[in-house]
């Protein structure tokens, strides 16, 4: 059974957000059954649970009426920005397969309402998006933004789509399916028994290209903001740290990244040097970054998280982790997870006075229905 009070990011929230502004609804209207406030989900770190995100979906569908395809559209804008220590992990993925693997867990913790399941066979691959239970409009739009989303942040990765098939939906057809087509390169077959994409099954192994330049470039901010939050660094030291950002999911080596700053590697150790660092000290510091934000806010396995941070094998990222935090990467993923529990749990018993004036703790008290 779905979760209702499972909290996310509010990633989800923000798209609704816009959608509504673009069809003249105020956000007083938008959040109506709520005390959810536009400042409270644009806050750092916000979180909303299932059952509010339902209910500003309701409210939107209500305004809306039935624009054919609007979760579609909702979809469209769920770019792997919104997504964080998640979008480094969709970086790093080298097949389809990897993508696939990590998009099943992202997007359930992101806007999926009910379940993603793959399936495959020697010819194709199969992706069935289990809705919850929910009355027909709310199951459709809930539907069509998890296959249109998914969709978006394969073509942000890799700038090209999905080798989809066939597209299956359990609605009626709607009278304008040129937004169905759009998004997903076929016209769907309607009244199906199941909400699924059917992917060619014979690319799901093959190599992917590098990531697209807009992936690349929202994934390298966010580690150059993370990295100068925990140690500013200035001089040929950051010079090195951004060209090792540059492409998060695949760390250069010394000789390349001596080659993209138009020196030798003998003079980028020098230089180095009398900065009172090295280069396998600045690598060392993105990877641990990279490491924590991954273990933190994903649940990539080891074996996922050395192939992400450049290592042949799991065993040699353990060593490093051990080095950098004294403990192993699992141990430090289950301590930080602790933790967060117990910070949602304090925040469960503030005061009514308290919780409105942070912007980040909101009410749970809405049903889905």
């Amino acid at each position: 059974m779905f979760d209702w009070d499972f909290r996310r990011g509010t990633a989800g929230v923000h798209v609704l957000m816009q959608l509504a502004e673009e069809r003249g609804l105020d956000p007083d209207r938008c959040f109506a059954g709520t005390t959810l406030t536009p400042e409270a989900v644009l806050a750092p770190d916000a979180e909303v649970t299932a059952r509010q995100e339902l209910r500003v979906v309701r409210n939107l569908l209500a305004h809306c009426g039935d624009e054919p395809g609007l979760g579609l559209e909702a979809g469209a804008r769920h770019h792997i920005s919104l997504y964080g220590p998640w979008g480094l992990a969709l970086v790093g993925s080298r097949t389809v397969r990897e993508v696939v693997e990590v998009a099943l867990r992202c997007l359930e913790l992101a806007f999926v309402f009910g379940g993603l399941v793959f399936e495959e066979d020697t010819q194709e691959g199969r992706l069935v998006v289990e809705s919850a239970e929910l009355p027909a409009r709310l199951r459709t739009f809930l539907t069509e933004r998890a296959m249109a989303g998914l969709q978006t942040i394969v073509v942000d990765l890799f700038e090209t789509a999905l080798p989809i098939r066939r597209v299956l939906l359990r609605d009626q057809a709607p009278a304008e399916i040129i937004r169905y087509r759009d998004t997903f390169g076929v016209t769907p077959i309607f009244d199906a028994t199941a909400d699924l994409i059917v992917i060619d099954g014979r690319g799901l192994d093959l190599s992917l290209p590098r990531a697209g330049d807009w992936a690349r470039g929202s994934c390298e901010q966010l580690c150059r903001d993370l990295l100068d939050q925990r140690a500013p660094r200035a001089g040929v030291a950051a010079e090195v740290r951004d060209v090792l950002v540059r492409d998060p999911g695949r760390l250069p080596d010394q000789s390349a990244v001596a080659g993209g700053l138009f020196m030798s590697p003998r003079t980028l150790s020098r230089r180095l040097n009398e900065e009172r660092t090295s280069f396998r000290a600045l690598l060392d510091e993105v990877r641990q970054m990279m490491a924590e934000e991954l273990l933190t806010h994903t649940d990539l396995t080891t074996e996922q998280l050395a192939a992400r941070l450049g290592y042949a094998e799991a065993a040699s990222f353990i060593r490093a982790f051990r080095r950098w935090k004294g403990c192993p990467p699992q141990e430090f993923r289950a301590h930080r997870t602790s933790v967060t529990k117990r910070r949602i749990s304090v925040a469960s018993t503030w005061s009514p006075s308290a919780a409105q004036t942070s912007a980040l703790k909101i009410s749970t008290s809405m049903s889905p229905r």
